[in-house]
């Protein structure tokens, strides 16, 4: 498996709005991102750091259901 990219909190955010999320609010450092369907609502939390974990970004990944083939090396 390739490695991934590391990415700042608002890099992801730009890579979630690419797939449909929109950001619905702010507090503190996190950044609320949500896309809604007809009958579902998905809602991730992204920390505006400037170098997320790799654990973080894979479960922000595996929460949003963006394939991981989009932030890999």
């Amino acid at each position: 498996m390739p490695k991934l990219r590391v990415l700042s909190g608002r890099e992801v955010c730009a890579l979630l709005a690419s797939h449909g999320f929109v950001e619905v609010r702010r507090r503190g450092s996190h950044i609320i991102m949500q896309r809604r369907s007809d009958d579902t609502t998905t809602t991730v939390p992204v920390p505006d750091h400037a170098e997320l974990r790799i654990g973080t970004l894979l479960s922000i990944l595996r929460q949003s259901g963006v394939p991981r083939a989009a932030v890999e090396v």
